[in-house]
C-alpha cells in the first residue's frame, strides 16, 4: 500500500497530454496556515489539551485506515492526548470529508484522505462543501504506486492485451473504481486516456468500500481498475487476479516481478497515489503549524518509517506552505486532465 527512505516528494513535469492527476487543494490552503493573526506559538502552547479524532473516508482495512491507525498511537504518545481514528465512507468518498469541513476549526477534527481530496471537485458539482474553500492542507504522509489489474475471467494478461481488447471492442470494456473523482477512477482516465482506447466506467454504490470494487473486478462485473496494491496484493498472489502494470516510474517493492506501465507500453506514464492530512479552513494558524511538525516529526521516526516501507511506499516531506502548493498544482493538473479526456462534472452520490 504505503517503501523507501524519507524523500521530498517532487512531480514529475506534464507532458503534451500527459497531464498527471489533481483537484481540490482550498484556496484557504494556498494561504499556508489559518486566519488568525496571532502570535502561532502562543496559539499551539496549550494544543492538544483534549482528544483528537482522525476522519478516514473510505473504510475499515483500505490504506488511509491502515496508515492513520499506525500514526494514531505514535501521535497520542507525543501529545499525551487520545487519537482515535474514525470511519466515515460513503456517498463516493465525500462524506467524510463533509464531515470534517462542518466541524469547529479548533484541530481537533483531522481529515486523512488520499490524493482524491485534491482530484473529486474538478468532477463533482454538488458537494456539500467547498473542497477550494473548506480545507487546509497540513502534511504530506506517504507515496506508492497503484497496481492496474484485471480479473482473470478477463483473459488479458498484460497491458499490451488489455489495449487490444478495448480497441478491438470499442465502448464494450468496463472499469471500475472507488468513486468519481478519486485516484482509482483518474488514474484509469490517464491510462485510458494516453492509451487511446474508449472504455465505460462502472461506478459503485454510494456504500461501496474499495473491498466491494475490488470483488466487482474479480467477479467479471469489471473488467479492470487500479488498486491499491496491499490490497490487491492476496487476491493477486490467489490469482483472482492479475497484475498488469504499476503506475508509478519505478517497480513496487511489493510486487518486483510486475512490470511498470511505461515499460509496458505507455510512456512517461506516471501515477502515484498520495496520502495526506487536512483540517477545517480557519484553524488557527499556530494549531497548523504544530500539526504541521508534529505529524512530519512522527513520520520521520524509525517505527513509521519501516511500517510505511514495509506496506511499499515513501514517506513524503515537506513544510505546510510546500504541501499547499502541491496539492494547489494536482487540482489544477487534474482539472487539465479531465478537460482533455472531454469529462463533464457530475452528480456526486
Amino acid at each position: 500500500m504505503l517503501g523507501g527512505a524519507r524523500r521530498r516528494f517532487k512531480r514529475p513535469g506534464i507532458r503534451s497530454i500527459t497531464f498527471l492527476s489533481l483537484l481540490l487543494v482550498g484556496c484557504t490552503g494556498t494561504q499556508d496556515t489559518g486566519t488568525d493573526a496571532t502570535n502561532p506559538t502562543a496559539l499551539a502552547q496549550n494544543y492538544p489539551a483534549r482528544a483528537v479524532r482522525v476522519v478516514e473516508p473510505f473504510g475499515p482495512g483500505g490504506g488511509p485506515d491502515l496508515l492513520a491507525r499506525a500514526l494514531a498511537p505514535k501521535l497520542s504518545e507525543l501529545w499525551g492526548q487520545p487519537v482515535t481514528v474514525e470511519n466515515h465512507p460513503g456517498a463516493g468518498a465525500t462524506a467524510g470529508p463533509a464531515q470534517v469541513a462542518k466541524s469547529p476549526a479548533d484541530g481537533y477534527t483531522l481529515l486523512i484522505n488520499t490524493s482524491a481530496q485534491a482530484y473529486s471537485a474538478a468532477f463533482l458539482k454538488n458537494l456539500p462543501y467547498d473542497p477550494l474553500k473548506d480545507f487546509i492542507p497540513i502534511t504530506p504522509l506517504t507515496s506508492q504506486p497503484y497496481v492496474l489489474v484485471a480479473g482473470k475471467s478477463a483473459g488479458v494478461t498484460t497491458v499490451g492485451e488489455l489495449i487490444a481488447a478495448a480497441k478491438a471492442k470499442p465502448g464494450e470494456l468496463k472499469f471500475g473504481s472507488t468513486g468519481v473523482g478519486v485516484g482509482t477512477h483518474l488514474g484509469v482516465v490517464k491510462f485510458n486516456l494516453e492509451a487511446g482506447i474508449k472504455v465505460v466506467h462502472m461506478p459503485p454504490k454510494p456504500t461501496d468500500a474499495i473491498a466491494d470494487v475490488i470483488a466487482g473486478t474479480i467477479e467479471g462485473r469489471t473488467t479492470y481498475m487500479m488498486a491499491p496494491i496491499s490490497l490487491a496484493l492476496p487476491q493477486i498472489r490467489d490469482g483472482k487476479l492479475i497484475a498488469l502494470g504499476v503506475t508509478t516510474a519505478r517497480r513496487s517493492t511489493l510486487l518486483p516481478e510486475v512490470p511498470t506501465i511505461a515499460e509496458a507500453g505507455i510512456a512517461g506514464f506516471d501515477f502515484p497515489i498520495w496520502y495526506g492530512i487536512w483540517v477545517p479552513a480557519g484553524t488557527p494558524a499556530g494549531v497548523v503549524d504544530k500539526l504541521a511538525k508534529d505529524i512530519g516529526r512522527v513520520l520521520a521516526g524509525p517505527d513509521l518509517r519501516d511500517w510505511v516501507a514495509k506496506h511499499g511506499g515513501d514517506t513524503m516531506s515537506m513544510t505546510q506552505p510546500e504541501f499547499a502548493r502541491f496539492v494547489q498544482s494536482e487540482s489544477e493538473s487534474a482539472a487539465r486532465l479531465i478537460k482533455a479526456a472531454g469529462i463533464k462534472p457530475q452528480t456526486n452520490p
